[in-house]
């Protein structure tokens, strides 16, 4: 069940960014979902819960390593407002 609500945000926040990000970025962004989604894939199967939170955790940090990539690639670094947590845009 968590991971289908966490599968849904994504792919919301996954929609609205999708038109904003080159063709390169995007498979960027699409290998480390890959990666993630594999990870996630064993987790569901870890014989232990500590194995499975550790391989979810893994999961978690090559989406966002793999976001973060991308960003940096149509952005040259720049950080966006949107970006940045508690800024507001055009204020």
């Amino acid at each position: 069940m968590r991971k289908l609500i966490l599968t849904s945000i994504a792919s919301v926040g996954l929609i609205s960014l999708g038109a904003c990000q080159s063709e390169q970025a995007d498979q960027v962004e699409d290998q480390a979902e890959a990666e993630a989604d594999a990870l996630e894939n064993m987790a569901d199967e870890a014989p232990t819960e500590a194995q499975e939170d550790a391989l979810d955790a893994q999961a978690d940090a090559v989406e966002d390593a793999g976001e973060e990539k991308a960003n940096a690639m149509d952005d040259n670094g720049e950080v966006a407002p949107s970006e940045v947590p508690g800024a507001t845009p055009n204020q």
